[in-house]
């Protein structure tokens, strides 16, 4: 019997020892999560069973569990290095079509635009317009446009905020007459190719709380325009029955091309203070290259590009399981699901239960090194205990047999 006690008590010392060298020798690897084995004893017969005798046969390993605490959290810079601060695993689509979670967030950009890790498993995400709001929550792989330049969007509307001096004087009846020029401003709009047209705003006080407003397109007088007339009232503020005709340009490329831009003054005023523009937008921009991203806390990933414009190319999911110890590890950092950890939950990050994002940082992994090393040295001594075990056994059945 002590033998068989022996040997299941060295074959269990030796499956903690590789349980515990397979996590020293994983110290540094991103989002890994320490194992630990777990033992149970064994007996020839259960209690109150009949027949036979309760004795102890010696030890199993019952199980390998994995300790899925948080990892320390180190900056590296890099901008699709993402942590996850809390709970939850990033959904991955490997190559071979399956599904795969992982801790480990040191994604990449492929040559087809598509955000994966170092085996290629593509990052899923939900879907969401240029401002980041998301539009579905069924999961996609993310993307974004390297493939070629973002294309121009035309002008539609410009946007005007200015302060027009009620000290001057009505431009007809001026000694000398106020120059056309004399209160201006000017923006840069674009046609559907992204190709600049100048636009120029020239405003004449033609009465009290009354300004003629002339617009000039492509370098033209804007005294050849035809004027419209914005009124305000005896606050300073701009009328709001005031109508502002939209505007029509005409694409440097083709004449034929024209398209309206509405106009909004909305934020106008008439104040005894010198002419000033404190805002002039428009909507409209060239294409873009893509230059740059950064990834919010909620996971939202936001593209820059050559043209200083910003827009969401998505956001990262995250998923939990009812039960993360039934995971089973594959390799690599990931994990796939089973029958044992329950169906998937999806979100996003910083809702519910869900862990943040950190930017330009990894988590590391959460193997504590000198527990690890104590460990070890205990499970060497149980090995040695249970050897002599062996030998002991053996003494005695050696003296037995040498008995005359």
């Amino acid at each position: 019997m002590a033998f068989q006690q022996g040997l299941s008590g060295i074959n269990s010392a030796s499956r903690n020892l590789d349980v515990i060298g397979h996590n020293v020798a994983n110290a540094s690897t991103v989002g890994m999560k320490a194992s630990r084995a777990e033992f149970a004893e064994l007996y020839a017969s259960s209690i109150n069973a009949s027949g036979g005798v309760n004795s102890g046969i010696g030890v199993t390993v019952a199980k390998v569990t994995q300790l899925f605490t948080q990892g320390n959290v180190t900056v590296t810079g890099n901008d699709l290095d993402v942590a996850i601060n809390g709970s939850g695993f990033y959904e991955l689509t490997m190559p071979n079509g399956g599904m795969a979670y992982s801790r480990a967030g040191m994604f990449k950009l492929n040559n087809e635009g598509e955000i994966v890790n170092n085996q290629g498993s593509q990052l899923m995400g939900y879907p969401t317009d240029e401002f980041g709001t998301r539009l579905s929550f069924t999961t996609q792989p993310l993307s974004l446009p390297t493939g070629g330049p973002i294309p121009a969007r035309n002008t539609s509307e410009i946007t005007a905020e200015f302060n027009l001096d009620a000290r001057a004087p009505i431009a007809a009846t001026a000694v000398p007459p106020t120059p056309l020029s004399t209160y201006g401003t000017s923006v840069i709009a674009y046609d559907p190719q992204g190709l600049e047209i100048p636009v120029g705003l020239a405003f004449q006080k033609t009465g009290n709380n009354q300004w003629n407003v002339y617009t000039s397109v492509n370098g033209s007088d804007p005294a050849a325009s035809t004027p419209f007339t914005i009124n305000f009232l005896s606050d300073g503020t701009l009328d709001p029955a005031t109508t502002i005709p939209p505007l029509t340009l005409t694409s440097p490329n083709d004449p034929a091309v024209t398209f309206p831009v509405d106009m909004s003054f909305g934020s106008a005023t008439q104040f005894g203070i010198d002419y000033a523009v404190t805002n002039l937008t428009q909507d409209g921009y060239r294409p873009g290259e893509l230059t740059s991203l950064k990834i919010d806390e909620s996971g939202v990933i936001t593209a820059s590009y050559s043209n200083g414009q910003t827009r969401a190319a998505g956001q990262i999911a995250l998923v939990n399981f009812r039960n993360v110890q039934g995971l089973q590890p594959t390799g690599s950092g990931n994990w796939e699901a089973n029958y044992a950890t329950g169906e998937p939950v999806r979100g996003a990050p910083g809702e519910g239960k869900f862990g943040s994002l950190r930017a330009g940082a990894l988590e590391d992994s959460n193997i504590d090194m000198t527990a690890e090393l104590v460990a070890m040295m205990s499970a060497q001594r149980a090995y040695q205990a249970n050897a002599q075990t062996i030998k002991t056994q053996d003494q005695v059945l050696s003296t037995m047999l040498n008995m005359r």
